[in-house]
């Protein structure tokens, strides 16, 4: 399959700066594959901007970067209306958001007034500057990075927006190996800060993309599957440890991103074991678990893990 094919090549192009982080690279392919946006989280230094910029590099799109900070207003985002005086009319500058890959980097440090900015961009491809709808390009990716360590000065997204996300993807510190490699890389002259001395080579562009997601539309999901979906998405909702379980709209992210992990894999059809590993990504951000769960120390991760693991899997 040419998914298959593409989707290794864009891997080796993207080792040539991350080092390790292999799952974390998969799912953001996953990710584009699926036309859907990516919420990257991680301790400082791991490597998240990094990693969307690079992937930006292999699929040869357009690409801005916003950096959120608190006193970031929505019109930085998305553009504004400026009066010429020379023609006595007001003339529409668009803002960073008018791009193929955005990377909203440290989105939790700008005020929810500006972070809804991106609500209806992430949801419907268009923005609205004083009452016009402005169609954004094809693709429109939206990556966005945060620290979870950090809380002082920062403004946790809205549950609203974070459903917005196709995955969560968290960004673990790397192995020892892995970690190592990255102490001779820097030792060999690369930079992060110079990317084009990595020699990092677009893989594909806007019209092969069009193609290969064509082709992920393609993978069959059979019956069994679709109700191994559901009852992984109705168990957060009747589980004692969840407070608000996840709607419809996670079983969607699962069908599409489990039919872009298959072709991946070489696969036209989706299995279980597809569903299986991108559950967490797919549902980590779009629960709530009780306070009193939080209390005896179960993490999102935790309580999710035992729901999947309870349910029956297809054969």
């Amino acid at each position: 399959m040419q998914v298959a094919q593409v989707s290794a090549r864009i891997m080796e192009e993207v080792a040539k700066a991350i080092v390790g982080q292999h799952k974390a690279v998969e799912q953001a392919i996953v990710a584009i594959l699926a036309d859907g946006h990516c919420l990257l989280e991680g301790v400082p230094g791991l490597g998240k901007t990094l990693l969307v910029k690079t992937l930006s590099r292999t699929v040869d799109l357009q690409f801005s970067r916003i950096q959120f900070t608190p006193d970031l207003m929505p019109s930085d985002v998305l553009g504004t209306n400026v009066f010429n005086q020379q023609t006595s009319e007001f003339t529409l500058k668009k803002g960073p958001i008018f791009t193929a890959v955005l990377l909203a980097d440290e989105i939790n440090r700008t005020p929810p007034k500006t972070q809804s900015a991106l609500l209806e961009a992430m949801e419907e491809r268009q923005v609205t500057i004083d009452g016009q709808r402005l169609p954004l390009p094809y693709p429109f990716l939206c990556f966005a990075t945060e620290n979870p360590i950090e809380h002082e000065g920062t403004y946790p997204l809205p549950e609203a927006q974070q459903d917005r996300f196709l995955l969560k993807i968290i960004l673990d510190y790397p192995g020892d190996e892995a970690e190592i490699q990255v102490l001779r890389n820097y030792d060999q002259g690369f930079r992060a800060t110079n990317l084009e001395r990595a020699n990092i080579q677009p893989v594909i562009n806007t019209e092969m993309l069009k193609s290969l997601r064509e082709e992920v539309n393609a993978v069959r999901v059979e019956e069994k599957i679709f109700n191994y979906i559901y009852e992984l998405v109705k168990a957060t909702r009747t589980s004692h440890d969840v407070l608000v379980g996840a709607s419809p709209r996670a079983g969607l992210a699962l069908v599409s991103t489990s039919k872009a992990l298959a072709a991946m894999r070489g696969r036209d059809f989706v299995i279980p074991d597809d569903v299986k590993e991108l559950s967490l990504p797919v549902l980590r951000h779009r629960i709530l678990i009780r306070p009193e769960a939080e209390i005896e120390g179960y993490t999102v991760d935790q309580v999710l893990g035992q729901l999947i693991d309870a349910q029956t899997v297809p054969r």
